[in-house]
């Protein structure tokens, strides 16, 4: 007889059925009562053994983080927690753990501790439930566009291009660091590299992205992207994923609709098919706000700003429109803001973001319309204004707790425009005559966003630090495991 995962048998009425268990130990108590766990559902199973007839020198074995399995009768719970529970009539022992030696221990472990074995955090109920939340998350996104009819294209993770502009990009190489061959002028020569020139891990799949929507119309790219920005903040990894689509005659405003969609249907999806694991997340969370001050609480469990976002309707308003707001705002006036709000032209910070989103409109927001000199150079440009100001057809979402979750944009399918704007911020044109192609032949208006995948994450499961929401995070001076 195979075994049946624990998910199964939690939710099973055969009362009397015999069978199999194959898990882990969470918790043995009394020499009697072992709590099951096989990773199906943060729920764990009961095992009851009859000590006095169970040979002791496997009783001893039976230590947290050992691997089971066990046989038995299916039997009506009389403990509190659990409906089933096993009667134990066969024990055996996969595979030992030294109680001495297993780091994770019946007791609550600090989050920075589970960082530092990272390769064992995922049997703790915590991290069971966040990476289930994961997976339903990226189950929903492919769903979601699938669904609507999108490709999904895979773009390269090795590119010659900075999308970003920003120059923050990881080197890939295989020339001896050593002893690199040199140009005449003295530069490191990359034509004697792997592939012929300098090459970097990808900050974004944005603009193979834009190549593929002017042949399917509607694409979508959800991989891994990199960043080498030095920022040890709970916000920022170096290595991360992102969903990006990009769409074929799409304007700005069909833009923020579809964003606006999925971002609900991923969130609803997660409260639907994780529901259990939410619940846990949520009840995590309320214990840990317990020891804080009561202005520091938050006004919404997990599962009430979850509902939150996919019951409003988002704010949709200009940057110019918002600086005004945030101008005249209690904590500009009194100096409360770290960075205070004095004139158009400001970038905006996540506290900035957040007073608009769970201050002033208590509603998701989409901000619009960003000055062009905070922005990318391939957002389309607006008219400059009666006062002359520069704007772009940009568009952001910014969420209660997080701040930013959505950066996009329509893109500038003017080729002239386009080629102004890279001189001014000083891209090489024939860097990217591929790219501009799009512009040449058939140029139409595009637009396109990106969602950093871990900050969903991390906005859905309540966690507040960015490494806990990713199975191995790569961040400064770390590359465990």
């Amino acid at each position: 007889m195979e075994h049946t995962r624990i998910k199964q048998l939690l939710q099973s009425e055969e009362i009397g059925k015999e069978v199999i268990v194959k898990g882990w130990v969470r918790t043995f108590r009394n020499n009697q009562f072992i709590a099951i766990n096989d990773g199906s559902t943060i729920h764990n199973i009961q095992a009851v053994v009859d000590f006095e007839n169970t040979d002791e020198t496997l009783l001893k074995r039976v230590t947290t983080g050992a691997a089971l399995r066990v046989k038995g009768t299916l039997v009506a719970s009389l403990g509190k927690g659990q409906r089933v529970e096993i009667k134990v009539t066969e024990l055996s022992i996969l595979g030992d753990s030294d109680p001495e030696k297993f780091p994770l221990q019946p007791k609550k472990h600090s989050l920075e501790f589970l960082r530092e074995i990272a390769h064992l955090r995922f049997r703790t109920g915590t991290f069971n439930a966040i990476f289930k939340v994961r997976n339903a998350l990226a189950f929903a996104v492919n769903k979601f566009f699938y669904d609507r009819d999108f490709v999904y294209m895979h773009t390269p993770i090795i590119t010659g291009s900075d999308a970003e502009g920003a120059g923050e990009m990881f080197r890939v190489t295989t020339l001896d660091l050593s002893n690199p061959p040199k140009t005449e002028t003295g530069e490191i020569d990359f034509k004697e590299d792997f592939f012929g020139k300098s090459t970097n891990l990808t900050v974004s799949g944005q603009l193979e992205g834009e190549l593929a929507a002017m042949a399917f119309g509607n694409i979508y790219t959800f991989g891994p992207t990199f960043r080498a920005e030095n920022s040890n903040t709970t916000r920022h990894l170096a290595e991360f994923w992102m969903i990006e689509p990009e769409m074929a005659f799409y304007e700005l405003e069909d833009n923020m609709d579809l964003a606006e969609e999925l971002l609900k249907y991923v969130i609803n999806y997660a409260l639907t098919a994780c529901s259990d694991e939410i619940e846990f997340l949520r009840n995590r969370l309320l214990e840990e706000e317990k020891s804080k001050p009561q202005a520091e609480r938050s006004e919404l469990d997990l599962v009430e700003k979850l509902q939150f976002v996919v019951q409003n309707e988002f704010e949709r308003v200009t940057y110019t429109d918002a600086v005004e707001i945030l101008k005249r705002s209690k904590p500009n006036q009194k100096k409360q803001f770290k960075y205070l709000i004095e004139e158009w032209g400001a970038d905006l910070q996540s506290e900035h973001e957040r007073y608009l989103v769970e201050k002033h409109f208590k509603k998701p927001v989409i901000l619009t319309d960003y000055p062009r000199e905070i922005k990318s150079f391939y957002m389309k440009q607006n008219e400059p204004d009666a006062s002359g100001r520069q704007t772009v057809r940009a568009m952001d979402i910014l969420f209660p707790g997080i701040g930013e979750m959505v950066g996009g944009s329509q893109r500038e399918e003017n080729l002239e425009k386009l080629l102004t704007r890279m001189a001014e911020v000083g891209i090489p044109e024939e860097e990217m005559d591929w790219f501009l192609d799009t512009r040449r032949f058939g140029s139409a208006p595009h637009s396109g966003f990106g969602v950093g995948f871990e900050r969903l994450v991390l906005f859905v499961t309540g966690m507040t630090n960015i490494r806990d929401v990713i199975p191995f995070p790569r961040t400064p001076k770390n590359a465990e495991f």
